[in-house]
């Protein structure tokens, strides 16, 4: 059965689905020998011989799906120009060899869940803003923001001549502090713009202090720690399925799902 040449890739845990795209237009894909430039172009990954700079793509076998506490300090990305920490250092410590890559972002300042998998089409359905899929932070902000403030939040804010969609934002706990008031609000979004919740805090003169992600879609964890990371459960694969529709994930086996050490999946394993 055919598909799109970017659809292809992004299930066999080559690259996300925008990356795809990338690969595409810039040459390093080919069908059978021919260069491929076109987007919509389709192929069958089983009979047909797909390669990426070279080396030929193999049909998608089990993916991985596994849910990191990212520390503040690192970088979400496969790599970074200026040779800072990445969240790949953190897997490939904890002994990753699987091709995965983050689903979102989650900046250098920032803390907290982070999905990373080689499931390239869950990967787009949970990041696509028309699934809904929410995020939710605990952020602390300098001084305490007003009422005027939280609803300016919650309906939305002109970031770079675009207006922010709506959230729900709460005031939980104010904090008194030598330096002057904190607080701690708690964020839920359905978008995913770069430093949107920073830039949102600043807009209404409440910068942030510190910003940490306790919730992705239904997915949280209490209990793992900065720099740790473990394997989705099934169940939790398909409650992420469930939430942007999609079907059929096919997450490892549960010999595939323990580390070297044989510890159970669930269980977090620092990188």
């Amino acid at each position: 059965m055919t598909e799109r040449l970017q659809k292809i890739l992004s299930t066999a845990g080559i690259a996300s689905r925008r990356t795809a795209e990338t690969l595409i237009e810039q040459g390093r894909v080919s069908v059978n020998g021919t260069t491929v430039r076109e987007l919509g172009t389709k192929a069958d990954p089983v009979a047909d011989d797909i390669r990426v700079d070279g080396r030929r793509v193999k049909a998608a076998g089990p993916r991985r799906y596994l849910l990191l506490y990212k520390p503040r300090g690192y970088i979400t990305s496969r790599s970074d120009p200026q040779r800072r920490p990445t969240v790949m250092d953190l897997l490939a410590t904890g002994g990753v060899r699987e091709y995965v890559y983050p689903v979102g972002r989650l900046d250098y300042d920032s803390e907290g869940l982070l999905i990373l998998t080689s499931d390239g089409e869950l990967a787009a359905r949970l990041t696509h803003p028309r699934h809904g899929v929410e995020r939710e932070y605990e952020v602390k902000v300098r001084g305490v923001p007003d009422a005027h403030a939280l609803d300016r939040l919650s309906k939305g804010i002109s970031l770079e001549g675009r207006r922010t969609a709506d959230a729900r934002v709460e005031l939980t706990k104010v904090i008194e502090a030598e330096s002057g008031p904190q607080s701690l609000l708690s964020f839920v979004i359905q978008e995913g713009r770069n430093r949107q919740v920073r830039n949102m805090c600043d807009a209404v003169g409440h910068p942030v202090m510190r910003l940490r992600r306790v919730r992705i879609g239904p997915i949280r964890d209490e209990h793992i720690r900065p720099g740790e990371f473990r394997d989705l459960s099934p169940r939790e694969i398909a409650l992420l399925s469930k939430a942007t529709g999609a079907t059929g994930a096919r997450p490892r086996t549960e010999r595939g799902a323990r580390s070297r050490s044989g510890r159970a999946a669930d269980r977090p394993r620092r990188g």
